[in-house]
């Protein structure tokens, strides 16, 4: 769990692993150079659970690097993701891991809700293609962070981008790139916070962070890069709305 200033989150994303009812887990939890009560507040709840280890990073390092430091002291079979600011719903990690069993499968990842910034439900439940494919992925993240899970044995300890953002994406398409097809439980496992001054929430941040992506990680060209871009922004626009349903 990398964490940034999350003081008013932090308390509430900790809670949510202790209360799984699969209790045989590890939490890692990177502090990031927090300026606020967010290291303090982790450390008390650490001091009272010996599952819960804690690592600073000496300066400001962003997501990735903080990934990567929980990532190379993990000593479990399969990794998991949280960010400071989501949580899990009791049953997440029980479910999952059943599934992963009863399919064979080395990587799942689950449906999720939206809440507020304040914990007030959003109504909105986010889903994903029940056989989603590299090329899907390719032009479009299905995959919520705090919903993936795989298979450290089949996998390796697959190192994460060093990018502020989209580093979970890589993640996913590196994963993807191997096993070719990927089934999400299809159910809702967690619940997303909507941060009005998070880079998530700023469109034209992210088209920037997607670009580097296609720049990037995948090596292309400005041109083919552009038309990558125009494809992605296609589908976010016509395609991934049928998989976010209203919740009542």
């Amino acid at each position: 769990m990398p964490c940034y200033n999350a003081e008013n989150y932090i308390l509430e994303a900790i809670a949510s692993v202790q209360q799984q009812t699969h209790s045989h887990w590890e939490l890692i939890l990177v502090d990031d150079c927090s300026t606020d009560n967010t290291g303090s507040i982790a450390t008390s709840i650490a001091i009272q659970d010996n599952r819960i280890r804690i690592f600073k990073l000496p300066v400001n390092s962003g997501t990735g690097i903080a990934r990567n430091t929980a990532l190379t002291q993990a000593t479990g079979n399969y990794i998991a993701f949280l960010d400071a600011d989501d949580v899990w719903k009791p049953h997440k990690l029980q479910v999952q891991l059943q599934f992963l069993e009863e399919h064979q499968l080395p990587f799942t990842f689950s449906f999720y809700d939206c809440i507020y910034e304040d914990g007030k439900l959003l109504h909105k439940r986010v889903e994903a293609p029940r056989n989603l494919t590299y090329r899907q992925l390719f032009f479009c993240n299905y995959v919520g962070n705090l919903t993936g899970i795989y298979d450290v044995q089949y996998f390796g300890k697959i190192s994460i981008s060093s990018n502020r953002k989209r580093q979970d994406w890589i993640m996913w398409l590196t994963i993807l790139k191997k096993i070719k097809i990927a089934q999400p439980v299809p159910e809702s496992l967690a619940f997303y916070r909507v941060r009005d001054n998070s880079i998530s929430a700023s469109k034209t941040a992210l088209l920037k962070h997607n670009f580097a992506v296609y720049r990037t990680f995948h090596g292309y060209n400005w041109i083919l890069s552009l038309l990558c871009m125009a494809v992605f922004l296609f589908t976010q626009i016509l395609i991934k709305p049928w998989y976010i349903k209203k919740l009542h």
